[in-house]
C-alpha cells in the first residue's frame, strides 16, 4: 500500500502533524484565516485557476467537468509549477494542497492533485 503523498485540506481546518508541506493554492487569500493560523508553508498563487476561469465557474456544480477540462488546459502551460510542486513532495515527502472553496469535491485543489498524482 503507497501513502498518499498528495493531499488536499481545507485551509479553515486544523493544521496536523501529518501534513507536511502546507501549500496554499487559491488565486486569492481565504476571508477570515489570518497567515499565523493558516500555517500555509508556501502560496502558490499563480498555479490557482485564472480569475476569468474561477469567475465563470462560481463553484456551480453543473459546469463542474468543463471547468475541469478548461483548469487542466492552464495547468498544461504552468509545467514549472507543476514541477516545483512535484521537487517539494520528492524533497520533503507529504504534500497538503490548501484551498478555500466549501465544496470539497469540486474545486481546484482536486483537479490539481489528479494533475499531479498523474505526472
Amino acid at each position: 500500500m503507497v501513502d498518499e503523498v498528495i493531499k488536499i485540506k481545507r485551509v479553515y481546518d486544523r493544521p496536523t502533524s501529518d501534513d507536511g508541506i502546507r501549500i496554499l493554492v487559491d488565486r486569492l487569500w481565504p476571508r477570515g484565516i489570518s497567515k499565523d493560523k493558516a500555517k500555509a508553508d508556501m502560496w502558490l498563487r499563480d498555479i490557482a485557476p485564472s480569475s476569468q476561469l474561477r469567475k465563470w465557474f462560481a463553484h456551480d456544480q453543473r459546469k463542474w467537468e468543463a471547468f475541469e477540462r478548461k483548469y487542466e488546459e492552464e495547468l498544461g502551460n504552468k509545467r514549472e509549477l507543476l514541477h516545483r510542486i512535484k521537487q517539494i513532495e520528492k524533497e520533503k515527502g507529504i504534500v497538503t494542497l490548501l484551498y478555500s472553496a466549501r465544496d470539497e469535491e469540486h474545486n481546484n485543489a482536486v483537479v490539481l492533485s489528479a494533475m499531479l498524482r498523474k505526472a
